[in-house]
């Protein structure tokens, strides 16, 4: 006998998804036939409406395959005064957004509110008034299963959950995709900290470290969004690759309005067409460089030779030599930007003007002292005693100029140190030059000197661990009113200026008072791949927590000695073709060339790091220095050797390939047909 339909939870449950979805186009439909012709003043009213109107729909759009929610949370009692919205013996929905009816009963609760907060930290031990949590299984976005841990019964032992298992080790094909069914207590407790605190998460590979962030970022958008609607937010990836990779993440969520960019974007303030041997680029990320760019700069100050006349009407008024002069050091004792004390400083001399025309008996206003500050006289000192400076003709001089930086750089950088930094061809125009990653860092440090840099409320910096402290330092700069989340793993540094202490980055980055936590569960790396991958930890960052992998499955792993050539490394990738997901071929990037021809021959689609895989071409070709940060269902990584051979240094290289032997979800095939680092070696 079959059981009625009403008495099936999972029919239930299927039936509440279904009107879950009808309302939320019905809220989407209201959206869209709103009237704004009567609400609006003007154009500009209009168009700015227009654009909140069409994000509010975007971020309405119904998924068709993810779920609309993913939990299910029945409360003992009320949640409490400061939760009104439970009551006792309601449940709640949990998922990526709010959904509610016709009348305006919550059907969907935001995973981001305080009622549905338990669904991560609730346990048996503290069930915080939950008496049950539901997880549903999805295939699609057709609910399939569900599973129930009740909390709050003493008779039932604690178990790990299976579908949260199946959902950490889904396979995948595309981009990277939220997590908002599988945060961890551990990580809920990052995501949710407040937006006035900043935080540095240092979590090995498949740690989860990326997501934290990107959800802390959702979660203080929800939390705050008029403010942070003011002051604006950031993502901060190394590469472009990594950016597309992520990107899906927030919009998945409903948020549309987070910028995303590399450090190098934002110091664009030149184009960038040289590059920097690895010795000089140390010595230009390196934080004393701040020091001989403010004293090129200020060196530009210089003390009035004489005093000035200013001429109104039939009266000469004179401002003294020595007047001006303090006038200058009261500036420069201010520590104020150059650009604005450079501002003040003709205002301040018709001030001094002012106060003779009142003693005289005259009674000038506003008008008059910005009248004399614009006075010929006025503009010709301050030109002389405090001229305007380029930021980017002040680096060009630094680098070109020998005798003009060891001036600013006595004391600061050694002999040697000064000899790395200039250019061997000195360029003639700022437009010819050929500037390096490290050079627009230095111009940017420059234009702040001159101008502050625009603070935004909150800043996310992933992959930090590679950037220079100049690096830090300019990102720094986008959130000096705000707070930041900063996202690394110290053992996987692949640059000569690699952070060497998150203390000490963060000094760079101007938030010192930052609480440093550690992610160590491992949740997408299988066990004997980052067992196998651990092995260069002691040479790459003695005394890191090497990362434990919480994965029930093992994962598969392999090690194979191939002949030379490119045969053995396309079987491989076949093989793990055979399975379901996404594949990634990473080799070093010198061997890139010689495996996309072969792949090519032998008729095998690929794609590119960030480019998008389909369920038609699921196989992406990964130079190893754009690895850090992807990662993909299987990997086949192909000679080792070459990863490490191909870095300047030899902890470099290893660092480099334990970033590439980490990219797996769920297996890993070593191929090489040279001998393998004596690192790896079994201890």
């Amino acid at each position: 006998m079959s059981t009625p339909v009403h008495d099936d939870p999972l029919s239930r449950e299927r039936g509440h998804l279904a009107a879950s979805r009808s309302a939320l186009r019905a809220m989407r439909e209201d959206v869209e036939t709103l009237d704004i012709s009567d609400v609006t003043a003007n154009w500009v009213n209009a168009a700015v409406l227009e654009r909140q109107i069409e994000d509010r729909i975007k971020a309405l759009a119904d998924l068709s395959e993810t779920p609309l929610f993913f939990g299910r949370l029945d409360y003992l009692h009320a949640p409490g005064a400061e939760r009104a919205e439970g009551a006792e013996g309601e449940r709640f929905y949990v998922g990526r957004r709010h959904v509610h009816d016709a009348d305006g009963d919550p059907m969907v609760i935001d995973w981001r509110a305080p009622v549905s907060q338990p669904f991560y930290r609730a346990s048996k031990n503290d069930p915080l008034d939950v008496s049950l949590r539901r997880r549903f299984g999805y295939t699609g976005g057709d609910l399939t299963a569900y599973e129930d841990e009740h909390l709050s019964d003493p008779a039932e032992a604690a178990t790990t959950s299976k579908l949260l298992q199946q959902e950490i080790e889904r396979p995948r094909v595309g981009p990277m995709r939220d997590i908002v069914a599988t945060i961890q207590p551990e990580q809920d407790e990052i995501v949710r900290a407040g937006l006035t605190g900043s935080v540095c998460v240092q979590g090995g590979p498949g740690t989860g470290k990326t997501a934290v962030g990107l959800h802390r970022v959702a979660y203080l958008l929800y939390a705050h969004r008029e403010r942070l609607a003011r002051t604006g937010t950031l993502v901060i990836g190394p590469n472009r690759s990594f950016l597309h990779y992520i990107e899906q993440v927030l919009p998945a969520l409903g948020e549309l309005t987070v910028r995303q960019a590399t450090v190098e974007d934002l110091v664009g303030h030149v184009e960038v067409r040289g590059a920097d041997e690895a010795a000089t680029a140390v010595v230009k990320g390196d934080a004393r460089m701040a020091e001989v760019l403010r004293r090129a700069l200020y060196a530009h100050v210089s003390p009035p030779a004489e005093g000035i006349v200013v001429v109104r009407g039939s009266r000469r008024w004179r401002v003294a030599a020595y007047e001006l002069e303090e006038i200058v050091r009261e500036l420069l004792a201010r520590d104020i930007r150059y650009g604005a004390a450079r501002e003040a400083l003709p205002q301040r001399i018709a001030h001094l003007v002012l106060v003779q025309m009142e003693r005289a008996g005259e009674a000038p206003d506003d008008r008059v002292q910005n009248a004399v500050a614009r006075n010929t006289a006025v503009k010709a000192a301050v030109k002389e005693i405090w001229p305007p400076v380029d930021p980017a003709r002040l680096v060009l001089r630094l680098l070109s100029d020998a005798d003009f930086l060891a001036e600013h750089a006595a004391g600061v950088l050694s002999e040697d140190e000064q000899k790395a930094v200039l250019w061997v061809k000195p360029a003639r125009s700022v437009k010819s030059a050929k500037w390096s990653p490290a050079d627009a860092v230095l111009i940017d440090e420059a234009t702040d000197l001159v101008e502050r840099t625009h603070s935004l409320g909150h800043v996310v910096l992933d992959e930090a661990q590679d950037l220079s402290p100049m690096q830090y330092r300019a990102v720094g700069r986008r959130c000096t009113t705000g707070s930041a989340t900063v996202l690394g793993d110290l053992a996987q540094g692949t640059t000569p200026w690699a952070t060497r202490s998150w203390a000490e980055a963060l000094g760079h980055l101007g938030k010192g008072e930052a609480v440093v936590e550690e992610l160590t569960a491992g949740f997408r790396v299988p066990t004997d791949v980052i067992a196998y991958a651990s092995r260069l930890l002691p040479h790459i960052a003695p005394g890191l927590t090497p990362v434990a992998s919480i994965r029930e499955n093992p994962g598969f792993f392999d090690v194979r000695t191939t002949p030379a050539g490119t045969a053995g490394v396309l079987a491989a990738c076949g093989e793990l073709l055979s399975r379901e997901g996404s594949v990634g071929l990473i080799a070093a990037d010198a061997r890139v060339p010689d495996l996309a021809a072969a792949l090519d021959a032998a008729g095998v689609g690929y794609v590119g790091p960030g480019e998008e895989t389909t369920h038609a071409t699921r196989l992406t070709l990964v130079p190893a220095s754009l690895a850090k940060g992807l990662e993909y269902d299987y990997v086949v990584l192909d000679e080792p050797r070459a990863v490490v051979d191909g870095e300047p240094d030899e902890r470099t290289g290893l660092r480099r390939l334990y970033v590439a032997l980490t990219r797996a979800v769920s297996g890993l095939i070593v191929t090489h047909a040279t001998e393998l680092p004596a690192q790896l070696a079994s201890s």
